[in-house]
C-alpha cells in the first residue's frame, strides 16, 4: 500500500513540497475501487470479492472479537465495526492493485499478495485442519469431511486473480516494448445510446427469438456497473455457502436421529409410524430447500433486470416507479449507494433461510393434508373430503359472483349509448335494492371472515416471496417510507442516474475534447520558477481586488488580518464599491495590500507595479 501511495500523484501540491521536487505531489490517496461510474475490471472485482467471502461470512455467522479483551454487551456494535474495518484493511490490496493506473507495480504486488494468500489457504486446509482430530460421530467431525466445499469458490477466485495479475504484468511489458497499444476506458455503449436517440427509429422491428422475447432481452446500449456485477456474484456465492452449511447440518441431524433416537422410540412404541413421519419431514426439508434455492436464483437474476429497467426509465424521464411523496435528498441518495451492496447480500442470504422455513412449514401442511390422508385412508376417502370442501368454497364464490350479476341485471340503469361497454353508475329499482341490501348484510359478515383469512394468507405469501427483493417494496401505498431497504434501492438508482446518464457523460466528454483541442501549447516556453509563479499570481490577485473591491469581503483570508488593518480594508471596500480605481486611492490601496498580505516590503513592491499600471 505504501508503494502504491508513493506512485500516486495528488492534484493539490502544498507550498512546503516545492522544496523537495522529487517528492512533490507524491503520497496520494489510494482508491481501492470506484463504485460510481467505472466499467473497468468488473469481473475482476467480483472475483476479488469472492476471494474475501470467507471473511465476510465469518462476520455474519461467527462470534468474533478483534480486541484482546471482552467488551460489554452494550458495546457489541463497536466489536462488529472494528471487525469489519479489519477485514477491509486486510482485503484492500486486492482491489487497490486492480484499480491502480500503474499496471506493472499493481500486477507485481497483487500477484505476490494473492500468491501468499493462496499458499496460506492451502497450508491451512491440508496441514492445519486435517491435523485436528474430533470425536467420531460429532458434528465437528462431520463438518470436517465436507469443509473443502467451502474453500472451492475461495480458491477458484484466488486462482482467477493470479491469472489476472499475471495478465496485467504481461500487458504492461508489451506496452513498454511497443507491441501493444495502451487503451483507455472508452464507454462505447453510451455513445451508441446517444446516437440511437439522435437517429430516426426503424420502421420495421427486428424479429427476436422466443428466448430473447420472453426470458432475456439483451441491450447493446447498456452495461451493468461493477457494483451490480460484484453484488450479484456475492449473492450467488452467499446463497451457495448458506445452503451448504444448512445441508451439512441437516444431514448430520438426520443421521444422528436415525442412529440414536429411532431405536429408542421403537422400544417405547412398537410402531413404524415414527419412521413414516420422520421420512415426511426429511423429504419435505430437501424438496423445499431445492425450491428455495431456485427461488433465490430467480430473485438474484431479477436484481439485474429491475436495475436496467429502472435506470433506463430514469434516463427517459419516466419516474412513475418512484413513490409520489418521495423526496430526493442528496445525502440520503448517496447513503443508499453506500448501503445497497451490503443490504442486498444480507437480504439474499437471510431471505433464503426465511423463505426456506416458510416453504418447509407450507410443505408439511400439504403433506399432512394431502399425502398422509391418501396413504392412510385411501385416495377415494380423501377425494370425497376434497369435493365436500371445494363444494362449499364454490358455493361461496358463486354467491359472491351472483351479487355482482344481480346488481348488473336489475339494480343499474340501462346504457345511455349502445357503444358503452358498461352501464352507468346509477341505481334502478331502489326499493328492491334496499331490501336486497338488508338481507345480504348479515350473510356478507360471514363472507367477510373468509375474505379476511384469504387476505392474510395472500399477504403472508407475497411478503415472504418478496422479502429478499429490496427493489420491490412490501409496504402498501402510504407506508413505503417505512421500508428502509427499498429506500436504499431508490437512493442508489437515483445516484447512478445522476452520475452515469449517457447524454450527460457524452456531453462532458465532448466538452473536454473540444476544450483540449482549442488550447495551443507552446513547447518552446520554459516553465517559470515557483517563486516567480507565486509573485505573478499574487500580483494578479491584488490587481483584481483593486478593480473589484467588493470581492475583499468574500475572501476568507482577510479575516486573519489584525483589527485595524481589517477595519481600514473594510471601510475602503465599502466606500470604493462601484467606483473605479483612481490615483487618489493610493493610501487605501496600500492599506489593502498590507491587510491582505501582512508584508510591508511586498506592499512597496506591488505598489510600484500598481503605480505603473494606473497612471494619474
Amino acid at each position: 500500500m505504501c508503494c502504491l501511495s508513493v506512485w500516486c500523484l495528488r492534484k493539490k501540491i502544498h507550498s512546503f513540497e516545492k522544496r523537495f521536487p522529487c517528492l512533490s505531489g507524491r503520497f496520494g490517496m489510494v482508491v481501492p475501487l470506484d463504485f460510481t461510474s467505472t466499467l473497468e475490471n468488473r469481473w475482476s472485482y467480483a472475483f476479488a470479492f469472492g476471494a474475501v467471502t470467507p471473511l465476510m461470512f465469518n462476520l455474519l455467522f461467527h462470534d468474533i472479537n478483534p480486541f484482546p479483551y471482552t467488551l460489554p454487551r452494550y458495546l457489541k456494535v463497536f466489536v462488529y465495526l472494528v471487525a469489519a474495518l479489519q477485514v477491509g484493511i486486510v482485503c484492500k490490496p486486492f482491489f487497490t492493485c486492480l484499480s491502480t493506473p500503474h499496471q506493472m507495480l499493481g500486477g507485481v504486488l497483487g500477484l505476490l499478495y494473492t500468491l501468499a494468500w493462496f499458499i496460506v489457504q492451502l497450508w491451512n486446509i491440508f496441514r492445519c485442519r486435517w491435523s485436528v482430530k474430533y470425536d467420531k460421530g460429532s458434528i465437528e467431525e462431520f463438518i470436517q469431511q465436507y469443509e473443502w466445499l467451502y474453500d472451492v469458490p475461495h480458491l477458484l477466485s484466488l486462482g482467477f486473480l493470479l491469472i489476472r495479475f499475471g495478465f496485467m504484468i504481461v500487458k504492461d511489458v508489451l506496452i513498454r516494448l511497443k507491441k501493444h497499444s495502451k487503451q483507455k476506458e472508452i464507454k462505447k455503449h453510451q455513445y451508441r445510446y446517444v446516437q440511437r436517440l439522435l437517429r430516426r427509429p426503424a420502421e420495421v422491428s427486428v424479429e427476436r427469438s422466443w428466448f430473447r422475447r420472453k426470458m432475456y432481452k439483451s441491450d447493446p446500449y447498456f452495461k451493468f456497473p461493477n457494483r451490480i456485477i460484484s453484488t450479484v456474484a456475492l449473492c450467488f456465492l452467499g446463497v451457495y455457502l448458506i445452503m451448504l452449511l444448512e445441508q451439512i447440518t441437516s444431514t448430520w441431524c438426520t443421521k444422528y436421529v436415525y442412529r440414536e433416537w429411532l431405536n429408542y422410540l421403537n422400544m417405547l412404541v412398537n410402531d413404524s409410524t415414527w419412521t413414516v413421519h420422520l421420512n415426511y419431514v426429511i423429504y419435505t426439508w430437501y424438496i423445499t430447500s431445492a425450491c428455495a434455492m431456485l427461488l433465490s436464483v430467480i430473485h438474484i437474476s431479477h436484481v439485474m433486470v429491475y436495475y436496467r429497467k429502472h435506470i433506463k426509465s430514469l434516463w427517459a424521464g419516466d419516474k412513475t416507479f418512484l413513490p409520489k411523496s418521495y423526496q430526493m435528498r442528496p445525502a440520503v441518495c448517496v447513503v443508499g449507494l453506500l448501503k445497497y451492496p451490503g443490504y442486498q447480500i444480507a437480504f439474499t442470504m437471510w431471505g433464503y433461510l426465511i423463505v426456506h422455513m416458510g416453504m418447509f412449514a407450507a410443505g408439511l401442511v400439504f403433506v399432512y393434508l394431502v399425502i398422509s390422508p391418501i396413504r392412510e385412508y385411501g385416495f377415494l376417502s380423501w377425494l370425497l373430503d376434497l369435493i365436500s370442501f371445494l363444494t362449499n368454497m364454490s358455493i361461496v364464490f358463486i354467491l359472491m359472483r351472483l351479487q355482482r350479476i344481480l346488481i348488473k341485471m336489475f339494480f343499474l340503469q340501462d346504457k345511455t349509448s349502445p357503444q358503452d361497454e358498461e352501464k352507468p353508475l346509477a341505481l334502478n329499482n331502489r326499493k328492491a335494492f334496499h331490501n336486497f341490501n338488508y338481507y345480504l348484510y348479515f350473510f356478507n359478515v360471514i363472507l367477510g371472515i373468509g375474505s379476511c383469512v384469504l387476505r392474510l394468507i395472500k399477504s403472508a405469501i407475497v411478503a415472504l416471496m418478496l422479502l429478499p427483493r429490496i427493489e420491490r417494496t412490501i409496504m402498501p401505498q402510504g407506508f413505503r417510507k417505512l421500508d428502509a431497504s427499498h429506500c436504499t434501492w431508490l437512493g442508489m438508482i437515483i445516484t447512478d442516474h445522476h452520475h452515469s446518464n449517457p447524454v450527460l457523460v457524452c456531453f462532458c466528454h465532448l466538452l473536454i475534447k473540444h476544450t483540449l483541442q482549442s488550447v495551443r501549447l507552446d513547447e518552446d516556453v520554459k516553465p517559470e520558477s515557483p517563486a516567480k509563479k507565486r509573485a505573478h499570481i499574487r500580483w494578479v490577485l491584488v490587481y483584481t481586488l483593486l478593480r473589484n473591491p467588493e470581492f475583499i469581503l468574500l475572501r476568507k483570508r482577510h479575516w486573519n488580518a489584525n483589527g485595524k488593518e481589517l477595519q481600514l480594508a473594510f471601510i475602503w471596500a465599502m466606500t470604493a464599491r462601484g467606483k473605479k480605481n483612481t490615483p487618489g486611492s493610493v493610501k487605501s490601496a496600500q492599506t489593502l495590500i498590507s491587510a491582505l498580505h501582512g508584508s510591508s516590503l511586498a506592499s512597496e513592491i506591488w505598489w510600484e507595479g500598481l503605480r505603473k499600471t494606473c497612471p494619474p
